[in-house]
């Protein structure tokens, strides 16, 4: 075995001696599908933290000449496939990780020639009798022609050149031409895998790598279910470790990721694996995610100056979902033509959460606000951050039935986040979720909660570790009044849609008067059976 010729399954091994291991090995069966075929040139881009490498030590250790390693995938899901054991271990592996390459090299050219002359050395070590070429896809195509065993190519980090030369373009080109040269229509390919942040890198009208089937958090496809931790693997190691579910859900659930199976769409409920373990080991729900990386490298982008990407910002962070356009995205760090192009970024890194249904965008889950919060904290958007600052004030205004000071929170928000335009209830909506920001530290919030008689604008519920906190109804209305929007709640049973709340329950109705400008509210106590 050798470090990059059939390394083995020493990593793979590492991850099932793991404290924990969801076991992800049914991405095998997908892979198995498409070795030897035009289908065989497989791009999975996903964030840090969502168990690209660990994909990457599996397919190694399951293909890899030299080592048999049934034991190993008898305990996996995969043993029960039927193509587990006509693949197993039967290709020679080629497995490299291209940050590895490019931190020891000060240049594209050094960087590639660097990779060749690795890649050459171990073929020679394990194919003396049959290579004389210095050039990597000539020695390929010898070994093949003298054993008939295709190679199985993994390549990790694939576009961390992307991430770090951002603006040589010559050097983009010059590895992509690369690896087209390598890859694409040689016969000694049984199976190419590729795994980082971003799908192929476009130029121009066309991909210089376009055999590629790219699988990525805007079209997971039929890879959906291995892009993460599902909600069932994340409630089977809550039981396990005595967790709290809906705390789990709160903080690192959120990116829905769709899939097509047996013609119906089917859609996953991702979650952050990284996080989520770090949580179950420590019993302690946080933010984890500026372990791997900082808030900076958000604040680079939300800070840009395109039209509408500040109020978008805004709007999510309120909870609202954005409509954007993903194809106009180039698949780099660095090319934007607008908003759209930005947010279709942050989607890749795992700051955004893609809706495929409506072509939406959100923030998904406390975790990830959290970065917003951090990133926005250290900007010019001061008014943001006073708003997220009051909601605990407003919040308890809220549990002490202070109508008065909840209007005047309610209005001290509308003025200072003057990047929205009020004008109609969906406005007031949104500054209503954003003013009560800091709710999302005790409840579950829902927007526009059906009734069957409607839909009740805001719902606060309690989560479990929280049930000595009231629920909320919030009625909105928009001239019109704040008694009768608590008149709305009570006429149409709002408060009966909470089926499995029962204790108190707080009603608001909350009304922006347009001639006067102000806002009012009522709030009643109400007891649920």
């Amino acid at each position: 075995m050798g470090s990059y010729l059939n390394p083995g399954s020493g990593l793979f091994k590492a991850c099932l001696r793991s404290r924990i291991y969801v076991d992800k090995s049914g991405l095998i069966a997908k892979t198995n599908e498409v070795l030897g075929t035009e289908q065989r040139f497989v791009c999975v881009s996903r964030p840090r933290r969502f168990g690209k490498s660990m994909a990457a030590n599996m397919l190694a250790a399951y293909y890899g000449r030299g080592e048999d390693c049934t034991e190993i995938f008898d305990r996996l899901k995969i043993h029960s496939d039927k193509s587990f054991r006509e693949h197993l271990n039967q290709y020679d592996v080629i497995r490299i990780n291209m940050q590895e390459f490019l931190s020891a090299a000060g240049n594209m050219d050094e960087m590639l020639r660097l990779l060749q002359k690795r890649l050459l050395r171990e073929l020679r070590m394990n194919y003396p009798e049959c290579i004389d070429s210095d050039y990597l896809v000539f020695a390929m195509k010898d070994v093949f022609s003298y054993t008939r065993h295709p190679f199985v190519i993994l390549i990790d980090e694939w576009d961390c050149i992307f991430r770090e030369f951002k603006q040589d373009m010559d050097a983009q080109k010059k590895y992509l031409d690369f690896l087209r040269a390598w890859l694409k229509d040689q016969e000694y390919v049984a199976l190419a895998y590729m795994t980082g942040i971003l799908p192929v890198k476009k130029y121009g009208s066309h991909s210089a790598l376009n055999m590629f089937t790219e699988y990525s958090m805007i079209n997971p496809r039929e890879m959906a279910e291995f892009f993460g931790f599902t909600e069932d693997e994340v409630k089977d190691l809550c039981t396990q470790y005595k967790r709290n579910f809906q705390e789990a859900q709160a903080w690192y659930d959120g990116y829905e990721l769709v899939a097509v199976e047996n013609e119906k769409k089917k859609t996953y409920f991702m979650y952050s694996p990284k996080s989520v373990v770090d949580a179950m080991l420590s019993g302690v729900f946080d933010n984890y995610w500026n372990q791997t990386e900082t808030y900076e490298a958000l604040k680079i982008y939300i800070r840009m100056n395109y039209d509408g990407l500040k109020d978008a910002v805004v709007r999510m962070l309120a909870g609202d979902r954005i409509q954007i356009n993903t194809g106009t995205f180039s698949n780099d760090m660095t090319t934007f033509q607008g908003m759209d192009d930005v947010l279709t970024l942050l989607v890749h890194l795992g700051y955004l959460s893609y809706h495929w249904p409506d072509k939406t965008v959100m923030i998904p889950n406390k975790e990830v606000a959290q970065e917003y919060i951090n990133a926005i904290s250290t900007m010019d958007w001061k008014e943001v951050i006073r708003s997220v600052e009051a909601s605990r004030k407003l919040l308890q205004a809220l549990w002490n039935q202070d109508s008065v000071a909840v209007a005047k929170g309610i209005d001290q928000a509308h003025r200072e986040i003057s990047v929205l335009k009020y004008n109609d209830e969906n406005s007031l909506s949104c500054t209503i979720n954003l003013a009560f920001y800091f709710a999302r530290e005790y409840y579950t919030i829902i927007r526009e909660m059906p009734t069957g008689k409607g839909f009740a604008d805001v719902c606060f519920i309690p989560r479990k570790l929280y049930a000595d906190k009231p629920a909320a109804v919030i009625e909105l209305k928009w001239d019109k009044s704040a008694r009768g929007a608590i008149s709305q709640i009570r006429e149409n049973k709002y408060a009966d849609a909470l089926k499995d709340y029962h204790g108190n329950l707080l009603l608001a109705g909350i009304n922006y008067d347009k001639k006067t400008k102000q806002h009012t509210c009522v709030i009643e106590k109400y007891y649920k059976e």
